[in-house]
């Protein structure tokens, strides 16, 4: 399968609500590569590796989130691999 890369900013009421572990859990059983990050701004950066059904299965987990999480809008951008990633990880 190729491997596509996904750059999404979600925003909302996405931090202190366990959102990054959340988005870790389901890359990782998506088999997916990456990193998901806070901003300055409230909003979580994620960026996924992978098959793009696997990336499109986490998109769709983007916009819903852990119980607590309430998220406004899913900005999405495909790109071309860049940088690897060994697994899927959250920057602190």
């Amino acid at each position: 399968m190729e491997v596509e890369e996904l750059h999404a900013k979600v925003h909302g009421k996405v931090q202190m609500v366990m959102y990054r572990d959340f988005v870790q859990k389901k890359a990782r059983s998506l088999g997916l590569r990456g990193c998901v990050q806070n901003f300055p701004d409230f909003s979580v950066e994620v960026v996924a590796q992978g098959p793009r059904e696997h990336l499109e299965k986490l998109v769709g987990h983007l916009h819903k989130g852990p119980f607590m999480a309430r998220v406004s809008r899913v900005d999405t951008e495909w790109r071309e691999p860049g940088g690897e990633f060994k697994d899927f990880s959250v920057v602190y």
